[in-house]
């Protein structure tokens, strides 16, 4: 295997929100042969209960942006909200913020991203235990990764979000999707504008690593 570029691929996978280009058609072959690769992830008792709801039609992407739209307006006042209460400043108000400004750009942009594709697994867990929860959703969301990196070693870049969900029966009735399955995510598709990404920054493995015991670490 070729670790270089299988090490920058996964360091340089993350959310792609103001860099999508939302004027270049997205082939459709593209989608599917990203969604044939996705299909090799693990799935639970190898069943492959597993839908992707591609959607191109503008009328229905404008749709669910609007339900995506009011979800992120509603969570952005809670938040701003929880922010002010805990008197959040300096570098980590700056991170915050940042993060808003690119999230806030694809909520009033969604609409215009080419392609939306919604993972999807039958059945519905929402009242069961989480043995049952961590088994559906453990079997469509490494698929549902596996297509942003292969999206990804394509020029293509996504976002995986969950606002949507919040109306998440809305939805359903957009696009014709039967009640007994569940959505699991709304990935906004296009290609992404520049050449390339940096490696995302985040906390070291090490520091949330531990080793036989909770907080223990080697």
């Amino acid at each position: 295997m070729d670790l270089p570029s299988i090490d920058h691929l996964l360091t340089t996978t993350h959310s792609v929100r103001k860099r999508l280009d939302l004027e270049q058609p997205v082939e459709p072959s593209v989608i599917q042969a990203c969604l044939q690769l996705a299909i090799h992830a693990p799935t639970g008792s190898n069943r492959q209960s597993y839908h992707f709801v591609v959607v191109t039609d503008p009328d229905k992407r404008a749709a669910i942006a609007g339900y995506y739209r009011q979800s992120w307006t509603d969570y952005i006042a809670v938040q701003d909200q929880e922010v002010a209460a805990a008197g959040v400043e300096g570098k980590r108000l700056e991170a915050i913020q940042r993060v808003r400004g690119s999230a806030q750009y694809l909520a009033d942009n969604m609409h215009r991203v080419p392609v939306l594709i919604i993972p999807c697994y039958q059945g519905r867990v929402e009242n069961d235990g989480p043995a049952a929860q961590a088994g559906l959703y453990g079997s469509i969301v490494p698929a549902a990764w596996s297509l942003i990196l292969a999206l990804r070693s394509r020029g293509l870049g996504a976002s995986w979000t969950t606002l949507h969900l919040v109306y998440e029966r809305e939805v359903a009735a957009v696009l014709g999707i039967p009640a007994q399955v569940t959505q699991v995510a709304l990935l906004p598709v296009a290609y992404f504008t520049g050449e390339d990404f940096k490696p995302t920054e985040r906390i070291p493995a090490r520091a949330r690593t531990y080793w036989d015991t909770w907080g223990q670490r080697r």
